[in-house]
């Protein structure tokens, strides 16, 4: 998919509030979380609204209007 992005593992999970801070969609944890909790998320095309939902190598998440991310190890 082009403009897809990826974001890198540091260990063997992250939650999802913690990717998208990452992916700088949120400035703050608290940011993110209560987007997550929106529903403004999907993760691996199903809107997820857990913010502590684990992402492992090979789930993806984003937004309809700012794309997708891809996890790596």
């Amino acid at each position: 998919m082009s403009g897809e992005r990826v974001l890198q593992l540091r260990g063997e999970l992250i939650t999802l509030a913690q990717a998208v801070k990452a992916a700088g969609l949120a400035s703050t944890g608290g940011q993110a979380k209560a987007l997550v909790r929106e529903g403004a998320f999907l993760v691996n095309g199903e809107v997820e609204t857990r913010p502590g939902r684990k992402l492992r190598a090979g789930d993806r998440f984003g937004t309809a209007s700012e794309g997708e991310w891809a996890i790596t190890a």
